[in-house]
């Protein structure tokens, strides 16, 4: 047909596409701590790490701040007049010491270890094959080592892949491995590790301290009172809450300042102690706690008055530009493929053409009556 025109567009004539990387160079470089795999909130740019189920952190402030807050209200004025003015004194030491080792023990990080690279498991997997088989085999769950004269077993940890250091366990709240692995402990929001142990001891035992002194006071203001007329009047309700808050929290924080003192002296953990790894308490024999120095003092030194281990995570480091191209797409904007483009010119319909024109009928190269496939005429009526 003459009347349709087809015109090809040359792919060289359309703009360069550029990637859409270039175009966003100058966005903001990624911090570790944004890609980090682990179930952890992160604050301030990293600086500060927390547990990702960390709601009763929030309970644990209020009540140490609600029944100081009442004790010096209601409690303080009453004994710097009848006692000493060095009780309100001692009082907002032990609540300063609480309240930041508080917060030591909740936004440290803990000792986690950082997952090993794909590089690093299949190089692993690779050692521990060798038989030198092309099947693929699972690794081991136990490893060997010797620690003054014993052997500790080291586990794999298949969501970090990698064999655990000795004492380090993964914990399953925060989906980490964390070195000198405590516990998990919901009432600080954070795991309790080699890292922050030191600020959860002292946070126990200045809460103990707290809690018994104002507890001492509170049944001391109310002793006095006895001897006195108003004695309905000074015993509000802000005291009761005081009392009550104070006697149901002195025996149990007493008791877990007494227990981790223990651990402490004999440099064990909770979850050794649990699991009875150095007591006998395993099916394992007895053989006697091999980070143990057989010295009080030694031990108490080395757990809480060593040097602080640096985080190993680098929360805060930038992303290498290799991985970063593994979290991120590198996207294209590209057009269309290339593919001729058609311009059809439509000539004119059967009404515009003459009358002359329109009643001409193309002669059909078929013939008139069709035939079957036998051969045959078929005959059709047409209405």
């Amino acid at each position: 047909m003459n009347n349709c025109e087809y015109q090809q567009i040359e792919p060289l004539s359309l703009p360069t596409p550029r990637p859409a990387a270039v175009e966003e160079e100058e966005e903001k470089a990624r911090r570790k701590w944004e890609v980090f795999p682990g179930k952890n909130r992160f604050y301030c740019d990293g600086r500060f790490i927390l547990a990702q189920q960390s709601g009763v952190l929030p309970l644990t402030l209020g009540l140490i701040l609600v029944t100081t807050v009442l004790f010096f209200v209601f409690d303080c004025p009453f004994l710097v007049k009848h006692l000493t003015v060095f009780i309100p004194a001692i009082g907002g030491v032990l609540f300063v010491f609480a309240v930041i080792s508080l917060l030591q023990t909740s936004f440290t990080d803990p000792g986690i270890l950082p997952r090993a690279t794909p590089d690093e498991a299949a190089y692993i997997e690779k050692q521990i094959d060798n038989s030198g088989s092309s099947t693929y085999r699972h690794p081991p769950r136990t490893k060997e080592v010797v620690i003054n004269q014993q052997v500790v077993k080291l586990k794999y940890c298949f969501t970090c892949k990698m064999f655990r250091p000795p004492r380090t366990s993964h914990c399953s709240l925060c989906d980490n491995c964390v070195e000198r692995f405590d516990h998990h402990c919901p009432w600080v929001g954070n795991c309790v590790g080699k890292r922050n142990y030191r600020f959860f001891y002292t946070f126990i035992v200045s809460l103990s301290f707290l809690t018994a002194f104002i507890f001492g006071c509170v049944a001391t203001h109310l002793a006095l009172n006895t001897q006195t007329i108003n004695v309905v009047f000074d015993f509000s309700s802000c005291t009761a809450v005081e009392l009550v808050i104070c006697f149901l929290s002195v025996w149990s924080i007493l008791g877990l300042s007494g227990f981790h003192t223990y651990l402490v002296a004999s440099n064990l953990t909770t979850n050794e102690d649990i699991k009875g790894s150095w007591s006998g308490k395993s099916e394992a024999e007895d053989t006697g706690n091999p980070y143990s120095y057989n010295n009080i003092l030694t031990n108490c030194c080395s757990v809480l008055c060593g040097p602080m281990p640096p985080s190993l995570i680098d929360r805060r480091g930038f992303v290498p530009v290799e991985q970063s191209s593994q979290t991120v797409s590198m996207e294209m904007v590209l057009p269309m493929p290339a593919a001729k483009e058609i311009k059809v010119v439509v000539g004119p319909t059967p009404s515009q053409l003459p009358p002359s024109r329109a009643l001409q009928v193309p002669s059909s190269p078929l013939p008139a009556t069709p035939l079957s496939l036998t051969g045959r005429p078929q005959f059709s009526c047409l209405f």
